[in-house]
């Protein structure tokens, strides 16, 4: 069980449009110039946009995988620790982070595999 850091970078890489930002200690990722989620390699952790009840109920079933980050704009941000979590439900919620910041009509033209 577990991603590792190579697999995270694969799984955003299939997204589309995706802006990196690399800064000294994390990656950024947005989608036109809107944030849908962070990656730290030194904790092998990443950030996702959600819904506030997806953050809430993660947080909740998983508190090892899963920690609350912040809320902002009416969304919940989790910290996901990658080596807890298997590769196709960090896809799963890559895509719903990405859908969240992307535009209507290029989520429309990217539907979840």
């Amino acid at each position: 069980m577990g991603v590792s850091s190579t697999q995270w970078l694969r799984i955003v890489a299939g997204l589309a449009e995706v802006e990196r930002t690399e800064l000294p200690d994390y990656t950024a990722f947005d989608v036109r110039g809107k944030r849908f989620g962070y990656h730290w390699p030194r904790t092998e952790t990443v950030g996702l946009k959600q819904p506030l009840s997806e953050q809430v109920a993660l947080v909740s079933e998983r508190p090892e995988v899963f920690q609350p980050q912040f809320t902002a704009g009416g969304f919940g941000w989790v910290v996901v620790h990658l080596d807890g979590i298997e590769s196709d439900e960090l896809t799963e919620l890559v895509y719903e982070a990405w859908r969240l910041s992307a535009p209507g009509v290029l989520v429309a033209q990217y539907p979840f595999p």
